[in-house]
């Protein structure tokens, strides 16, 4: 029994121009053009699912995919750096961000740990698997990220290393709990 999961990254939105931990913002105009020029892309899947986010869910909406919210699929918690800039908070917590970024354990910001986040996605990944079929869901970055370094089982330290831009798709595809891993099809790029 196979199951495919495609992982949509959202549509840019202000949080991400500014470079600030998102806030549950709007996309941003220029988003909004793109992913209105690549809807109708997508292949037809069983199961379709969005993070709760405003920006996963909209992106939803443009593509003119009917989702199922869910919260198991949320970016990571960022506790109290939602909203803030990464300047902001480097500035005035330049350690912990230095910790934030080597440390998949930290929790400082008083939110999830990137360890935390890459074990939720993972059984979120069990769960998809248990079903032959195509599965579909509209994920912030940071939780395609997670599920890359579950596919390849490596260590949460390889986080870091992986760029998700925005309406990109990337696909998993497994059995038996291994996953194979397709990386960031630009949609709109064949």
């Amino acid at each position: 029994m196979t199951t495919r999961v495609m992982l949509v990254s959202p549509a840019a939105g202000e949080a991400q121009r500014e470079v600030r931990f998102d806030d549950d913002g709007p996309l941003s105009e220029s988003g909004l053009r793109r992913v209105r020029a690549v809807a109708g892309e997508l292949p037809a899947a069983g199961r379709t699912f969005a993070s709760p986010s405003v920006r996963c869910r909209r992106t939803a909406e443009e593509l003119g995919l009917s989702v199922l919210p869910a919260a198991e699929l949320a970016g990571c918690a960022m506790g109290g750096w939602r909203g803030r800039t990464l300047t902001e908070v480097a500035d005035a917590e330049p350690a912990a961000v230095a910790g934030w970024l080597s440390d998949p354990d930290f929790t400082g910001h008083g939110g999830e740990s990137l360890r935390q986040l890459c074990d939720r996605i993972a059984g979120w990944l069990t769960g998809a698997a248990l079903e032959a079929g195509r599965v579909l869901a509209v994920v912030e970055p940071d939780v395609v990220r997670a599920a890359a370094v579950c596919a390849l089982r490596v260590s949460p330290d390889a986080f870091w290393r992986l760029d998700v831009p925005p309406l990109t798709v990337t696909e998993l595809s497994g059995r038996g709990g291994r996953w194979n891993l397709g990386l960031g099809r630009e949609l709109g790029r064949r």
